[in-house]
């Protein structure tokens, strides 16, 4: 044999043993993937989920097939990681692999991976920096984010008081207090609760709440190629969210013909001056369009989670009147009647504080987590899991524990109080999520929740139009959220 067909019978074998590796490497580790149910082509385990309850599904598959498992959503590979243990391990002890944004379909077409909340690699490390040093070291405005939460607290019970203790759904009233903190941050000023601009943007994200709730909504994620050209509640969802976007462009627009650097009046003029700073740089992240993304997250995020944590809130008071009054006992004595609740006073009322706690841990708003991926092939415990699968860290698993919190289904401040009645801390209490993606707003939501349910029962006794035993206090789930009941209450004036 001549030296070139012993190089080509050389090559040769050397090939084989390369293809053979990896076709032994590739099956080895899909072998250590997560187990999961039987997956069909194109719908994925669409037969085994309850669309309209995602969560109770994944519930019920974690006893079958453990804490670390995959399922398909249509095509899409996701794994679910259920309870504490595993949840604190990947997102706090494993918080850099685990990093990643994963973004559900609906999601993806909403916010085209820019912004804070969708965006991943370089984009999201520098957009959140800017966001929390902007967000913390808040000096530029007139009042601090504290004093304007009191501010518009005031607003708000005056608004109430002029119900003149008639029955009303305190939604809107909540909605529009709570979305005037961001709106003072992110656009410099406060609305007027009768600004037609203002209550047009309202209207937007009352029927995006409600769009949620549809089918169509939840089949998106499902299948998002055939949802995309077929008409319904998704399709106005997606054309309402790009309103909102449209609103945040003409406010930017206005800034940026009336920006002063030297004298930045909220988030959106730093930004400008962030912006104007890289303009040499051809691959910043600072441009319109990530300023755009950016504001539209804080502005949703911001209005959003809060004002539904306090609808939520109100209404399980008026379920449980005994838990309302003992609040209001502790109101009476640290703070009074005449002045206006602060953050200091929180340490001195720790009934008041683990109620706070207990409503943010029962509504489970965020059940399944925002999606998380993984940013490089990942070993975890003993599977492997793919770089940029989809992670669905399931927060109702930890917030739910029955170890951590005994009866989990049933409203109890208890869950966050010592035996001698001092506030008790909890490491499973992850409403914001945790780890390296955990809400950037999540100080300020703290802020607005105390202040604005304290401030409400300082003021007011809730009566409930039904008998608080008949009142429904479990949540309509969707996908992405748990939102209350409609209700409709009294304010009766203290």
């Amino acid at each position: 044999m001549d030296l070139l067909g012993t190089t080509t019978i050389f090559l040769l074998v050397c090939i084989s043993c390369l293809l053979l590796f990896t076709t032994w490497r590739s099956t080895s580790q899909k072998q250590q993937q997560p187990p999961g149910p039987t997956t069909l082509p194109i719908v994925g385990n669409i037969l085994q989920l309850n669309p309209w309850n995602l969560p109770e599904s994944l519930k019920k598959l974690s006893k079958k097939y453990g804490s670390v498992f995959t399922i398909c959503l249509g095509p899409q590979k996701v794994v679910v990681l259920y309870g504490y243990d595993v949840v604190k391990e990947a997102l706090i002890d494993q918080g850099d692999n685990f990093s990643g944004r994963g973004n559900l379909p609906l999601t993806d077409r909403l916010f085209q991976g820019t912004g804070i909340v969708t965006s991943n690699g370089e984009t999201w490390k520098q957009l959140r920096r800017f966001a929390l040093t902007t967000l913390r070291d808040f000096g530029m405005g007139r009042k601090s984010i504290e004093e304007r939460i009191q501010e518009e607290a005031h607003f708000l019970v005056e608004r109430i008081r002029n119900t003149h203790e008639r029955p009303f759904n305190p939604a809107q009233f909540l909605v529009h207090a709570v979305s005037n903190i961001i709106c003072s941050i992110v656009f410099g000023d406060r609305f007027d609760y009768e600004d037609k601009k203002f209550l047009t943007l309202i209207d937007l994200l009352d029927k995006n709440d409600e769009l949620q709730k549809s089918i169509q909504i939840q089949l998106y994620n499902f299948f998002p190629t055939i949802m995309e050209y077929l008409p319904g509640p998704h399709q106005k969802l997606i054309q309402s969210t790009e309103k909102v976007n449209e609103f945040t462009l003409e406010i930017i627009a206005e800034h940026q013909q009336t920006l002063d650097p030297a004298c930045p009046r909220d988030f959106i003029d730093a930004f400008l001056n962030k912006m104007e700073q890289e303009k040499g740089n051809g691959h910043s992240e600072f441009t319109t369009e990530t300023l755009s993304r950016t504001t539209l997250d804080l502005f949703l995020a911001g209005t959003g989670t809060t004002s539904i944590t306090l609808r939520h809130g109100l209404l399980i008071l008026q379920k449980y009147p005994e838990i309302a009054e003992r609040m209001q006992k502790e109101i009476d004595c640290v703070i009074g009647r005449d002045r206006s609740p602060c953050m200091a006073d929180r340490s001195q009322m720790p009934y008041t504080d683990a109620v706070v706690h207990e409503i943010q841990r029962f509504i489970d708003f965020l059940p399944l987590n925002v999606p998380r991926s993984v940013i490089k092939d990942t070993k975890f415990r003993d599977y492997f899991i793919p770089k940029d699968t989809m992670i669905f860290p399931m927060l109702s698993s930890v917030l739910h524990d029955s170890k951590e919190f005994p009866n989990p289904e049933k409203f109890d401040p208890g869950h966050f109080l010592n035996a001698n009645g001092t506030f008790r801390k909890s490491d499973y209490f992850m409403p914001f999520s945790a780890g390296k993606r955990i809400c950037a707003g999540e100080g300020l939501a703290r802020m607005e929740i105390f202040i604005f349910l304290t401030a409400i029962l300082q003021n007011f006794t809730l009566k409930p139009t039904v008998h608080h035993k008949d009142i429904d206090i479990s949540p309509i789930v969707s996908t992405l959220a748990n939102i209350p009941r409609p209700y409709e209450v009294s304010f009766l004036p203290r």
